[in-house]
């Protein structure tokens, strides 16, 4: 306001010259980014003397522990952990990706969204997996791993590569993704828009720990689901509804296909036969159905099963009844994508052809600043065209809940992977109220690392955002989930035949990412001088080859090693998951150590504290809660952590919804398919 009356408003005649970014938005949806922006930040950091009911449920995790920053003192309920389960995984990247690819070629890309049944089956893995990892108190799952094999190197491999994965995979990709619509919407350069979207994002999950990110994820889902929902309708009704929807899509050609002295093949920029099918010709299709059935596969296992963003969420679910019914609530809303991006994207295909479907790199760099095309600008020319300009705001905040549900879920999970599994490695007498702060600090290293990526993610994969996302997946993620299946299933594996697989498995995929990022992609234009025995074979097959060589190299060493005895397995795999032998782990003297550290650290005196210090804390969840618990309130307390009982009702209700969803999920892909 104050800006406004400095610098005038302008005129038709005259324009202001107040900034952009502050007086470039229109003030309708101005007001509805400060109201969501202003809801977000209240809710997680979430200090408030009397909370309403949900957001006490927040406040009672304590923040000031470890287990209560990271895990949310395992007491949330089933429909937040499914609605951030669902908002964690689709970030802004999936609204500007899968819209873009299905611009480009049809529904197929949904396959990746809509493997519901792999949700579902997803879920079943975590009734498989969590009640082990719960029953052992860990928060991570290199931390299982360290239980299950023993030794440090599985756990520091696993904890960096996840680390690693985080920067190129999650969080450059959804970074890159919001600042395209941001960069569109508001006119701010590129840059100046991520730091202000991190900035934002850092706060309250820095401050709040897992259940801010958790509630505040609860609320962007439904935020997004709405936003989504009206932007699909509007852009049917212009479209003139479904029928002729199929129908203009197929005949969305370009009208310039010819210059830049380019002889253009009219299969780069007619649309595919098969635009309207999920499963497409092994040989030829450009998401092949052998990869939509069995890559996809591996690569979900990897994520919905083993990667710590997803099971983290599961970890602090109340009993196991609740992380079931949440596992299933998303494998219901992951079957919306198609609706709600893809279709829209292709919709945007037909209504703004010249510029989506652009093909000559002149022109693609006239519309968006890119020569290997501007499909992912599909979405997010679709909101600011077709939307009126309150609704403008709303999917504007959309596109910015997606973005920072996405973002503080992962930060808040990599955060816990480098305090618990690698910080405690070098500082092992580190006090509770250094690991938060380490966890803390560690997020804004995250941010700037990232910001560096963004560059290589804007020209991967011909400029196609979910392409490039998956065969990232395919490269890295494979072993791991190899590993983690065989930990839980095979009791004969062993740490040697676990670091080899994981090993080996890591050098055929940097190969293979390392010739992509030094050869590029290609596009349909200019094929790619990768050579063909490395980069020849499509992402999704290569993510088979790989899980099958990681598998066979892990059993080969495990069976030419010593075996684990069982005495150490006890409830750590699936044969011996209702042992009630003692177990005695394989790094119980290194356990007995770190406590004996821990208590030492806990016994000192506190010293006195001022006022700015004691604020400092509270704002920080750093403050003393309470004092320290008997040895029967800790044995009380880690019952409950480790209990995995369920009620026979609620365990029933869990199953049959279990089941509906598979149903559910064959009559789509058999209408699809």
């Amino acid at each position: 306001m104050i800006t406004e009356f400095t610098y005038g408003t302008g005129s038709c005649l005259v324009a202001s010259n107040c900034p952009k970014i502050i007086c470039g938005v229109h003030y309708m949806y101005f007001s509805i980014i400060v109201f969501w922006v202003t809801s977000v930040i209240t809710l997680g950091v979430s200090l408030l003397p009397k909370p309403i009911p949900d957001i006490h449920a927040m406040l009672k995790t304590n923040r000031g522990t470890v287990r209560g920053f990271f895990l949310a003192g395992r007491d949330i309920a089933w429909w937040p952990m499914g609605a951030s389960l669902f908002a964690s995984n689709i970030g802004s990247g999936h609204f500007v990706g899968l819209a873009g690819t299905g611009a480009a070629s049809g529904i197929a890309v949904a396959a990746f969204e809509s493997h519901v049944i792999l949700a579902v089956l997803g879920s079943e893995g975590h009734c498989l997996k969590v009640p082990v990892i719960v029953c052992l108190q860990v928060m991570t799952m290199p931390e299982y791993l360290k239980k299950r094999f023993g030794g440090k190197r599985l756990q520091i491999y696993l904890s960096i590569l996840s680390l690693f994965a985080c920067v190129i995979l999650q969080i450059s990709a959804d970074i890159f993704s919001g600042a395209v619509f941001i960069k569109l919407a508001l006119g701010l350069d590129l840059y100046l828009a991520i730091f202000i979207l991190l900035a934002i994002t850092a706060v309250y999950t820095i401050t709040g720990g897992l259940a801010s990110v958790i509630y505040t994820d609860t609320l962007q889902a439904f935020i997004m689901l709405i936003g989504s929902f009206i932007l699909m309708v509007f852009a049917f009704i212009e479209v003139g509804g479904y029928e002729s929807f199929t129908e203009k899509y197929m005949n969305a050609i370009p009208s310039v296909v010819v210059g830049d002295n380019l002889t253009i093949s009219p299969q780069c920029y007619t649309p595919r036969q098969d635009s309207f099918h999920i499963f497409r010709d092994a040989a030829t299709g450009d998401i092949p159905w052998p990869g939509t059935v069995f890559g996809m596969v591996i690569t979900a296992v990897w994520y919905w099963c083993t990667d710590q963003v997803i099971v983290q969420r599961c970890l602090c679910g109340k009993d196991m009844s609740h992380v079931k019914a949440a596992c299933i609530l998303c494998g219901y809303l992951k079957l919306l994508p198609i609706f709600l991006m893809v279709m829209p994207g292709m919709i945007s295909r037909i209504l703004y052809t010249d510029m989506v479907a652009c093909v000559v790199p002149s022109e693609c760099v006239k519309y968006c600043g890119v020569d290997v095309g501007c499909t992912n600008y599909a979405y997010p020319t679709l909101v600011l065209e077709l939307m009126p300009a309150g609704l403008r705001g709303l999917m504007l905040s959309v596109m910015l809940a997606s973005l920072m549900s996405s973002l503080t879920s992962i930060f808040n999970s990599a955060s816990t992977l480098f305090t618990i599994d690698l910080y405690t490695k070098m500082r092992k007498k580190a006090s509770e109220r250094e690991l938060l702060i380490a966890g803390r600090v560690f997020v804004i290293v995250l941010i700037v690392t990232s910001i560096f990526w963004v560059p290589l993610v804007e020209v991967s994969q011909g400029g196609q955002l979910i392409h490039y996302m998956e065969a990232i997946s395919s490269y890295l993620g494979p072993p791991i989930a190899a590993v983690f299946l065989l930990a839980i299933f095979c009791k004969r594996v062993n740490e040697q035949g676990a670091f080899w697989g994981l090993m080996v498995g890591l050098v055929m995929g940097l190969i293979r990412m390392i010739a992509e990022f030094s050869y590029g992609t290609g596009t349909c234009l200019a094929a790619s001088n990768c050579p063909k025995i490395i980069c020849g074979v499509h992402y999704l097959y290569f993510a088979i080859i790989l899980f099958s060589v990681s598998t066979l190299v892990i059993l080969g060493v495990s069976l030419l090693t010593k075996p684990i005895p069982d005495v150490h397995l006890y409830r750590l795999c699936w044969a011996l998951r209702n042992s009630t032998e003692e177990r005695i782990d394989l790094d119980a003297e290194e356990e007995k150590e770190e406590e004996a550290a821990g208590d030492t650290e806990e016994d000192r005196p506190e010293k006195p504290r001022g006022c700015l210090k004691r604020g400092y804390d509270l704002f920080c969840g750093l403050q003393k809660t309470g004092p320290k618990l008997t040895k029967e309130e800790e044995e009380a307390l880690r019952k409950k952590l480790t209990d995995t009982s369920e009620k026979p009702l609620w365990r029933n209700v869990v199953n049959v919804n279990a089941i509906l969803a598979l149903a559910v999920a064959v009559f789509y892909y058999g209408y699809f398919a």
